[in-house]
């Protein structure tokens, strides 16, 4: 019997791998600040708003992937093995914040050469 724990054990370790990435672990891919240098400080705030928005729901989809992984490893090492089939990993959830976080970036890189003063809080 102890075998088996360790094999689960090990089963669960390797696995978790296989999880989603917490929102606040995911890095942002570059964006150039060209993308925004023609705007205006106005319009840096509206398209920061925008993005800024799309970003907290791809963070919340991204930390729901990261529950539901959990779980379904859960239940593959401790009851039913097929539940690993249905995590999420690391995919276009995780391209998509990835993006999001790196126009938040671009766009306050252009708002740091205008001297707009536009900085995201990151939770």
């Amino acid at each position: 019997m102890r075998s088996m724990s360790v094999i689960a054990a090990a089963i669960a370790v390797t696995t978790l791998g296989a999880c989603a990435q917490k929102a606040d672990r995911v890095q942002a891919t570059y964006m150039s600040a060209a993308l925004y240098q023609n705007l205006t400080c106005e319009q840096l705030v509206r398209e920061g708003w925008t993005v800024s928005n799309r970003a907290h729901a791809a963070a919340g989809k991204q930390n729901r992937h990261r529950l539901e992984d959990e779980v379904a490893i859960t239940a593959g090492v401790l009851v039913f093995w097929p539940a690993l089939f249905f995590t999420h990993g690391n995919n276009a959830s995780t391209a998509e914040l990835a993006q999001l976080k790196g126009e938040m970036e671009a766009i306050e890189a252009a708002s740091r050469a205008k001297n707009c003063g536009i900085v995201f809080n990151r939770a």
